[in-house]
């Protein structure tokens, strides 16, 4: 039986999907399988799996899309491996990073269920955005774990349960809140994965985005509640995709939320004042920002 399981939930990026499995198979760390769940593809995204030659792949076509989580508990069940790594179809791993992660997660004590790395995010156009290297793992602020950075323990799930299938997003944030109770996390300082961004302002979907919030900020609230700044930021968030989605008056009131649990929220009084323009100038004047602050 192979070491690490690696779950690679795909749907409908065929012009992704090659370069993510050609990127598992150049690891310098050989004892995996590939475990590819094709969660209602209608591209070519067959085709492109075809095209691989090699016995450890194996794959599950769904019939109906179960969604990420969905496709990645369906992987997990059929998957018998003492490490479980994830890999979202459109990035890359660095040919180092099963060995390093393995290497660490071997030798480590069993209350460290998992090794996250380092990683880049960049535009499909090939421009590094930024170097995301996490100095510490602080769930209560926010998510330092991209899903395709992460080695795990399979007795992580076995006592943590599977992935929320309820959320549409976010579904990852929770697992490592739930993990974190009963494991702790070690970091590679590393930087050993690709994260593409894919999406913009214009076709994120923020109904997902804001439903998911909405669970996740329910099933943890005296989590956040530890850290007054990490849960005032989890409402700052909440209140920009709800005005993203055009839930103005919703967003005044995650805004609010934001400000009342953090006074000191600077950002949160300015985007409350903005979402009184309405939902086309609060995009404008918000995208206006990012491209300043880019430059």
């Amino acid at each position: 039986m192979p070491k690490v399981s690696v779950i690679i939930p795909t749907h409908n990026r065929a012009e992704f999907l090659h370069s993510a499995i050609t990127s598992v198979l150049n690891q310098t760390f050989q004892d995996f399988e590939i475990i590819i769940i094709d969660d209602a593809s209608n591209d070519h995204s067959r085709e492109v799996i075809a095209n691989f030659n090699d016995a450890r792949i194996k794959v599950r076509h769904n019939q109906v899309s179960k969604g990420a989580a969905g496709a990645r508990n369906i992987a997990i069940m059929n998957s018998n491996c003492e490490y479980i790594a994830f890999l979202d179809d459109d990035d890359e791993w660095l040919p180092e990073k099963l060995k390093i992660q393995a290497c660490l997660l071997d030798n480590s004590p069993p209350e460290v269920g998992g090794v996250c790395t380092g990683y880049f995010t960049i535009e499909k156009s090939g421009r590094i955005l930024s170097t995301v290297n996490p100095e510490m793992i602080d769930l209560s602020k926010g998510n330092p774990i991209a899903t395709s950075s992460i080695l795990l323990r399979r007795e992580c799930f076995e006592k943590c349960g599977m992935f929320d299938e309820s959320m549409l997003a976010c579904s990852d944030y929770d697992m490592w809140i739930r993990m974190s109770k009963k494991f702790c996390f070690k970091i590679v300082k590393n930087t050993l994965m690709k994260y593409y961004i894919n999406e913009n302002g214009l076709t994120f979907n923020y109904e997902k985005k804001v439903r998911s919030l909405e669970i996740l900020l329910r099933k943890h609230e005296n989590f956040f509640k530890k850290d007054y700044k990490g849960y005032s930021k989890q409402y700052f968030e909440l209140g920009v995709f709800y005005c993203y989605n055009g839930e103005l008056q919703k967003g005044r009131r995650a805004f609010s939320k934001s400000i009342r649990k953090n006074p000191f929220e600077i950002r949160s009084y300015f985007n409350f004042i903005i979402s009184l323009l309405g939902v086309k100038n609060f995009k404008k004047l918000k995208e206006a920002k990012e491209k300043m602050f880019a430059q």
